[in-house]
């Protein structure tokens, strides 16, 4: 069985601000779950929530986080041990919803694994589909060391492997045969490997428009990708990292 992702999550020091953003940016409506969780949606689905980073989280800059489907989030976080990761938090419930934890690669990249408690299966929007994630993005303290951890964790298959010159191999990754993100080693300015996620919008140009003016900060972009789409990189107004995606112009 191959593991998806699932679900993204905001963690930030202003809820109620960063609602204002994305909803500015990407067109999002919200729900309300106790008790400081609101669910995102797009088009009347759910894909992610936003919440207020905990108290005692010093030193903590705003983050998204993405959420893994495993059959079984012990297993799981046995095989993580196994394959050299870490385990950021051992597994816990959120009665009724979900069993969780939180792990890391060998390279340091956190991620979170997930299972249902709740029945139904989670409906996955559309390919394309404005507001919703379109792409999962590592950026790894080592390449090999990362693809082999995941690919073993989660069973992902490659996709097409592109050289990028000076920045190194970008690898696509898949998942029941479909493209849903790339991996590459982290480029020396950044300050840790992590895991990025890109939002799909429907013209890179009138987004990048929209977050300026809504406080947003382009890092980087707009700027083509092979294949012929369009990204971009910016801050949202309390400073977590997030990316855009548009189909080619």
């Amino acid at each position: 069985m191959q593991s998806p992702f699932v679900w993204h999550d905001l963690m930030t020091t202003d809820v109620d601000g960063a609602k204002m953003f994305y909803k500015n940016v990407l067109g999002w409506t919200y729900g309300l779950q106790p008790p400081d969780y609101h669910l995102t949606q797009v088009a009347g689905k759910p894909m992610g929530g936003i919440t207020s980073l905990p108290a005692d989280a010093q030193g903590m800059h705003p983050f998204w986080a993405g959420y893994v489907h495993v059959p079984d989030v012990d297993m799981a976080c046995a095989k993580v041990t196994s394959l050299g990761g870490t385990i950021y938090r051992d597994p816990w419930d959120i009665p009724g919803v979900l069993r969780m934890a939180v792990i890391a690669d060998p390279t340091g990249a956190a991620l979170n694994i997930m299972h249902p408690l709740m029945q139904g299966e989670t409906q996955d929007h559309p390919p394309n589909t404005p507001g919703a994630v379109g792409w999962n993005e590592l950026h790894a303290g080592e390449l090999n060391a990362a693809w082999d951890f995941y690919s073993t964790l989660f069973g992902w298959t490659k996709g097409t492997t592109m050289d990028m010159g000076p920045m190194g191999i970008y690898q696509l990754f898949q998942v029941n045969g479909k493209d849903v993100g790339g991996m590459m080693k982290m480029h020396s300015s950044m300050p840790r490997p992590m895991w990025s996620y890109y939002f799909n919008v429907a013209g890179i140009d009138t987004a990048a428009a929209r977050v300026s003016a809504s406080g947003g900060s382009i890092l980087m972009g707009p700027h083509q990708v092979p294949g012929g789409g369009w990204i971009l990189n910016g801050l949202d107004p309390q400073g977590a990292m997030f990316s855009l995606l548009s189909a080619p112009k």
